[in-house]
C-alpha cells in the first residue's frame, strides 16, 4: 500500500497551516462540495499540512502553496479498491 501523504521535504518545511487557515479551508470545502460533514483537522506531528475528512473517512491532505502565499493545495488519492 502506498504511503499517503509523502513525507515533508526541505522544500515544504516552514510553511505552517494555522488554525485560522484550517477554519477558512473547511468553510470553503463545505461550500464548494455542498457537504457539512467535511472536516479539516490539524495533523498531530506535522504543521505544514492538515487532513481532510468526510465524516470519519480520511479523504486527503491540504498543504500550503509555497508559490502563492495564502493559497493551498488539496491532494486526494483514490485507490483501486475504492473504485470496485
Amino acid at each position: 500500500m502506498r504511503r499517503f501523504p509523502p513525507k515533508p521535504t526541505a522544500d515544504t518545511e516552514g510553511f505552517d497551516v494555522t488554525e485560522s487557515d484550517i477554519q477558512k479551508i473547511e468553510a470553503h470545502l463545505r461550500r464548494l462540495f455542498g457537504s457539512p460533514t467535511i472536516n479539516v483537522r490539524p495533523r498531530p506531528r506535522l504543521k505544514d499540512s492538515a487532513e481532510v475528512y468526510v465524516g470519519e473517512e480520511f479523504v486527503g491532505v491540504v498543504t500550503d502553496d509555497e508559490d502563492d502565499p495564502g493559497s493551498f493545495n488539496f491532494n486526494m488519492g483514490i485507490i483501486a479498491e475504492d473504485l470496485a
